[in-house]
């Protein structure tokens, strides 16, 4: 946390006086929005869904996509106007408002409501996974501080299980270091945990997102002059979401897969199946893309019991739950 700290203190320093932020209307009516995602996932699969069915283009919107390749550098990037809408975990602006910052982004909506990698054995089991026989063993789990370790590291906190999670891998590197030896187990998000046990691998084993129950993991944030600006752009970007995680869930997952392939090349229609498949199994996104108190409360559980929190902050005071409210409301009262 203190290294974010200081990233986003340089980052307000050097932003003072810039130009409004970068959305803007061309003559056809047309809303053109920065987003800067956390990274780029199946994860995430109702927002390129948006794009590919035409959501956003019935709302007058364009966006155009950037893969931030971390919560900080996102923040970075919104709090500096180089984007108009942060797509990462709410710990980004968490920690821009305990730091004291008057400038804190809101987060105005909610689309995974828990942790999206699955646990991989390298060993094929002889019984059904217990989180027990993570005893001893060394598990490649993300990097420190991270939410995704600090997810695993309170999953197995509440089971009493002690493991050495082998933080020294960067997180685009995990996946090749389990492969060429390191670690018992790893960590890996779909499609790469799927496409790693279907090369025979490796052995998907459990869903960390199950095990740690709900917790607000990935959301959509604004600056709030941008949101005090941009009210109906909000909802209608909301609202596209919104109807793409509807879409999600009311089709087969090999209806779905074909409108996901131009936005992962090189991955097959069935990998894009199954991945959205097990997602849509594990319950990982909102209906309603609002945040709930209860997961709020309990990421600062998770943060708290890896001490990178310095104190625990009100939600009210990060949250606005009212855009996703309304575009709910008018979309499932039809």
């Amino acid at each position: 946390m203190k290294k974010f700290k200081k990233i986003v203190a340089a980052t307000i320093a050097a932003c003072m006086g810039l130009l409004p932020l970068t959305a803007c209307k061309d003559d056809d009516g047309v809303k053109k929005l920065q987003i800067n995602e956390v990274t780029h996932s199946v994860f995430y699969a109702p927002l390129y869904l948006a794009d590919a069915l035409g959501y956003f283009q019935e709302e007058n919107i364009e966006i155009e996509l950037t893969n931030g390749g971390g919560a900080d550098n996102v923040m970075s990037s919104l709090l500096a106007g180089e984007a108009d809408i942060g797509f990462c975990g709410p710990e980004a602006a968490l920690y821009v408002l305990i730091g004291g910052s008057s400038d804190v982004p809101t987060v105005f909506g909610q689309l995974t409501k828990r942790d999206g990698s699955f646990l991989v054995a390298r060993e094929k089991p002889t019984k059904p996974f217990q989180w027990s026989d993570l005893q001893g063993k060394e598990v490649l789990a993300g990097r420190q501080g991270g939410v995704p370790a600090m997810t695993f590291e309170y999953v197995l906190k509440e089971r009493g299980v002690s493991a050495n999670l082998n933080y020294g891998v960067a997180f685009n590197m995990m996946t090749s270091a389990f492969e060429a030896g390191t670690g018992d187990y790893c960590t890996m998000f779909d499609p790469v945990a799927y496409e790693y046990e279907a090369a025979g691998k490796g052995y998907v084993v459990a869903s960390v997102g199950e095990a740690s129950g709900e917790v607000p993991y990935t959301c959509f944030m604004a600056k709030n002059s941008w949101l005090n600006k941009n009210k109906d752009t909000a909802e209608g970007f909301l609202r596209a979401v919104t109807k793409a995680v509807k879409y999600v869930n009311e089709n087969t997952p090999e209806t779905v897969a074909p409108y996901l392939t131009p936005y992962f090349d090189g991955t097959s229609e069935a990998s894009l199946a199954a991945s959205v498949k097990r997602y849509r199994d594990i319950d990982a996104w909102r209906t309603n893309l609002t945040m709930t108190e209860e997961s709020f409360n309990r990421l600062q559980d998770i943060i708290e019991s890896a001490g990178e929190l310095e104190q625990r902050a009100q939600m009210s005071k990060l949250v606005d739950n009212s855009y996703a409210n309304t575009v709910y409301n008018e979309i499932y009262a039809k």
